[in-house]
């Protein structure tokens, strides 16, 4: 043991699940030894990071909206009035939905 050239363990558990993935992504390459292919991975591995704070900001705007919306539609559904600041307002609304949109997606390149 003293002339292993790697001498220091490593140990970690997964869930079946995890356990599962990880043999079914070392089924696609041509070895079959944990401590390899794992070794591989966290060396050689890449890891990719997604930042969805735009995404997750787009969604909570458009939730507002969505509300705002609804409340309109449940007071005209109702048989109350429509009013012409209502449908303005419903466009802006729908105006701001795509500014959004517009916003994510160009920043997403």
């Amino acid at each position: 043991m003293a002339n292993r050239k790697r001498n220091i363990q490593m140990k970690f558990y997964v869930t079946e699940d995890e356990k599962r993935l990880i043999d079914e992504k070392m089924n696609q390459l041509p070895t079959r030894r944990y401590g390899a292919y794992l070794r591989k991975m966290a060396i050689d591995g890449y890891i990719i990071y997604t930042d969805t704070a735009d995404i997750k900001a787009f969604t909570k705007e458009l939730s507002a909206i969505g509300r705002n919306i609804n409340q309109i539609a449940k007071r005209i559904n109702a048989g109350g009035p429509a009013y012409q600041a209502d449908m303005d307002e419903m466009r802006e609304r729908l105006d701001e939905i795509w500014q959004l949109q517009r916003h994510i997606l160009s920043s997403q390149r």
